[in-house]
């Protein structure tokens, strides 16, 4: 009988190993979904903002990024702090409301800076660093806890600040939020540039990055994808030199003439005439040139929580309503070729 319980017991720790091992070598879930903003009278917990979630799980959405905004007055201003969109109780709300819709949640903090934007974020003395990295852990740190404590899937320490994050301070980021967050932590760098001069991914569990290059005339679909490819092959490199699978945080572009030759650009920036046929095709190809086994999602910058937003005669970057819709569903529900 000893003999028996003993082989039973060997037995039973053999399945559990083996069932361990192929857990462990089944690929992660792709995470490829929307950047979702909140819309004026659509706040997160709304029933307007379940039915537009709705909207991105049926075109095949698996995950959305929730954006918390931090603020300073001026790319040089010391002081950062929460801004006053997305306060604690609406950044829970948010994140309970997507995962209710079966959707992953990656949590996605943004520094705004008016009239500039986070890459311009450089302060000018050590003192002021110090100031402002201080402010910037008391916020991480606070939106790590409730990422943690609302089961977000993945939590970026970090997103297009590329003038900061060659200096030392970002290893105690990376520390606290570890502390706090119980998920997989990333920073998305500013294309491929920054990516490569990110000096803590091996801190990290993924590598993130916005994809923004300019991809020439709206017509040159052969250049596009010259250029596209360029920037996948260099994710490739990075992934391969880190060791990370790759998460692309950002893609896209307005639904306007000219679109191409500057896909950051918004609509603040330039009036133009609607072309949602163009940002179709260029996120087809974006799709289809970014479709390697390093990278284990892509993010389309971006969906609303207004159900309604959007339509054939929207300029902005937002794809709701637009072909752009028929393009992703297409490539997440696999129901048709990209190619």
């Amino acid at each position: 009988m000893g003999r028996l319980v003993r082989w039973s017991y060997c037995l039973v720790g053999a399945v559990l190993l083996a069932l361990a091992a192929m857990a462990a070598s089944r690929p992660a879930a792709r995470l490829d979904g929307f950047n979702v903003i909140a819309a004026p009278d659509h706040p997160f917990g709304s029933a307007s903002a379940d039915t537009a979630l709705a909207q991105a799980k049926r075109l095949g959405a698996s995950a959305v990024a929730i954006i918390p905004f931090l603020w300073q007055s001026s790319p040089t201003s010391p002081t950062i702090v929460r801004g006053s969109d997305m306060p604690d109780e609406t950044l829970r709300a948010a994140i309970r409301q997507a995962r209710s819709a079966g959707l992953a949640v990656i949590v996605k903090p943004h520094v705004w800076v008016p009239q500039s934007w986070a890459g311009a974020v450089a302060p000018m003395s050590e003192n002021d660093w110090s100031t402002w990295f201080a402010g910037y852990r008391d916020a991480m740190e606070r939106i790590a806890r409730i990422a943690t404590e609302e089961h977000a899937d993945a939590l970026a320490i970090g997103t297009e600040l590329e003038k900061t994050t060659r200096r030392p301070e970002w290893q105690d980021i990376v520390t606290a939020a570890r502390a706090a967050f119980s998920g997989t932590l990333t920073y998305f760098a500013h294309n491929t540039e920054e990516a490569e001069r990110i000096p803590f991914w091996g801190h990290l569990d993924a590598v993130g990055v916005t994809l923004y290059p300019a991809l020439g005339a709206d017509g040159d679909r052969a250049g596009r994808l010259t250029k596209m490819r360029v920037v996948a092959d260099a994710i490739d490199v990075l992934a391969t030199a880190t060791g990370k699978p790759v998460l692309v945080g950002e893609i896209g572009l307005r639904s306007a003439v000219g679109a191409a030759a500057k896909p950051w650009e918004s609509v603040e920036e330039r009036d133009s005439a609607p072309d949602p046929s163009l940002q179709a095709d260029v996120l087809r190809d974006w799709i289809t040139v970014l479709d390697r086994p390093a990278i284990r999602g892509v993010l389309i910058w971006r969906w609303f929580t207004d159900p309604k937003a959007g339509g054939p005669t929207d300029t902005d970057f937002t794809v709701q309503g637009k072909p752009a819709e028929d393009v992703l569903r297409c490539a997440w529900r696999k129901q048709c070729s990209l190619r």
